[in-house]
């Protein structure tokens, strides 16, 4: 009977595996050809191999309370390819559960199409013309932009970037970025291929060609003589965070908007995707993405506040350190941060409390927050101790939050975990703002404490890119509705 059963769970498996593999030229095919993003509630299927297919189906569970597996999904896949679609983000998961809903009152074709009908009117481009996008600096979060732009490329009527914009190191600059680009100690290889043309002095990233381009100054740059124009330049080294700094790019020819990856300086709009994008707006633009941790906590603080009200509260932060700190021992400006990052825990300060109150102003003053540099390369953990405008207990938190991370509009920002044996490397390629790691969590009447989890490198780097789609117009229809 063991026997029966073990070959039953390895033949159901291979099945699945099967047609998992049947529908990865098909995801591919909707999203090079017709800009069609394949989703399972949320989670994406474009790019992702068989067993992440499968994975995407198994968290459907936390939603449905009940299976859903690629039995249910394939044919409805198979049907959405024989239309002629425009640009959409569909998600498969709720199509199923749609289409098993109406009782066979409709053939799948037939629902497919009724449910698709406001995209089915042929294929359009996603933009009128590609946007141009240039990243100035290309260091953690530069190269992992680029990384991630290069994934999203699809049909190449999207984003495309362009150049990247540096000092100089040496004869050999273009391999060494190339290889960096290529490796990653923490994220682990590029998933494609890159080779360089030394004639052009470019980075070709799965035949995404990226100049890289040498500059000391912001407009001394002549991006028009590439052919780059009207372009949407990130940059990511953080030097200059005030609106006649960051105004210095805006001189260059062929820049139309400057996004900074670093909290802005007096009047530039800080925008923590998901919870303020009102202020992109095609008046302004010089933006800010906030920092990693305003990003990471930001969203939460708002479910919560949404939800209980804040009337105070305290934010830790157990932060990665970054290249800003000494590898060993020596001389450095700030206070702790001259101690070696790898061997020792260091307090430091953070602005993310008064960033909170940028993005949401109705926590302005409620807030403090500090930090601690820990000896691990990337994974933070943020530590939200909130007092409550009313009592609530650790099951209604919990519940509330799971709900806001499966289906809500901050379901991109706000991921959710209930394992109990969860450490910082397994959010490594998390590409949600933050993560709440349900287990932790604390109540005792009106006061509470959530912890947190965040990639500061990754999770951030899929933030600003979704500001970068929302500031060049790219907002795909989502269906079904």
């Amino acid at each position: 009977m063991n026997i029966e059963k073990q070959e039953a769970y390895l033949k159901e498996w291979q099945g699945h595996e099967e047609i998992a593999e049947r529908m990865l030229p098909i995801i591919g095919h909707l999203y090079r050809d017709n800009n069609i993003v394949t989703t399972v509630y949320g989670r994406s299927l474009v790019n992702s191999p068989t067993i992440e297919i499968l994975k995407a189906h198994r968290f459907a569970r936390l939603i449905l309370d009940d299976e859903l597996t690629v039995l249910e999904t394939f044919p409805l896949l198979e049907a959405l390819s024989k239309l002629d679609l425009a640009p959409a983000r569909i998600d498969l998961g709720r199509l199923a559960v749609r289409y098993q809903a109406q009782l066979g009152k409709l053939d799948l074709d037939s629902f497919v199409a009724s449910e698709l009908a406001s995209v089915n009117t042929g294929r359009t481009p996603v933009l009128d013309e590609p946007q141009d996008i240039v990243l100035y600096g290309f260091g953690r979060i530069g190269r992992l932009v680029a990384r991630i732009l290069v994934e999203k490329s699809g049909s190449g009527e999207k984003l495309r970037l362009r150049a990247a914009v540096v000092r100089k190191g040496g004869p050999d600059d273009l391999v060494k970025r190339a290889s960096l680009l290529r490796r990653d100690s923490v994220h682990g290889p590029f998933h494609g291929i890159i080779t360089i043309d030394e004639e052009q002095n470019a980075i070709i990233a799965n035949g995404n060609m990226i100049r890289i381009i040498y500059a000391d100054a912001p407009e001394n740059v002549d991006y028009a003589q590439y052919g780059i124009h009207n372009a949407i330049l990130i940059d990511n080294t953080g030097k200059w965070r005030d609106r006649e700094g960051l105004g210095r790019h805006l001189q260059a020819k062929g820049v139309s908007q400057v996004l900074l990856t670093a909290p802005g300086k007096g009047d530039i709009p800080n925008v923590v995707f998901g919870v303020n994008n009102e202020l992109i707006t095609s008046d302004e633009s010089l933006f800010s993405a906030a920092s990693c941790t305003t990003n990471a906590i930001v969203p939460v603080l708002k479910a919560v506040s949404d939800k209980f009200g804040i009337v105070s509260g305290h934010v830790e932060t157990c932060h990665s350190y970054t290249n800003d700190q000494n590898l060993i021992d020596n001389y450095h400006k700030a206070s702790r941060r001259g101690r070696s990052a790898p061997l020792n825990m260091v307090i430091t300060e953070t602005g993310a409390a008064k960033a909170v109150a940028k993005v949401l102003p109705e926590l302005t003053g409620k807030l403090t927050g500090n930090a601690i540099r820990v000896p691990t390369p990337n994974v933070s953990l943020a530590i939200l101790n909130l007092q409550l405008k009313e009592e609530t207990d650790v099951a209604t938190l919990n519940g509330y939050l799971r709900a806001v991370s499966l289906d809500s509009p901050l379901q991109n920002q706000v991921d959710y975990t209930n394992s109990p044996d969860v450490v910082s490397s397994d959010f490594v390629g998390s590409r949600h703002a933050g993560v709440v790691d349900s287990l932790a969590t604390i109540v005792q009447g009106s006061r509470c404490v959530v912890y947190v989890w965040y990639d500061n490198e990754f999770g951030y780097s899929c933030q600003v890119v979704r500001m970068i789609q929302k500031m060049a117009g790219l907002e795909l229809t989502a269906l079904p509705a």
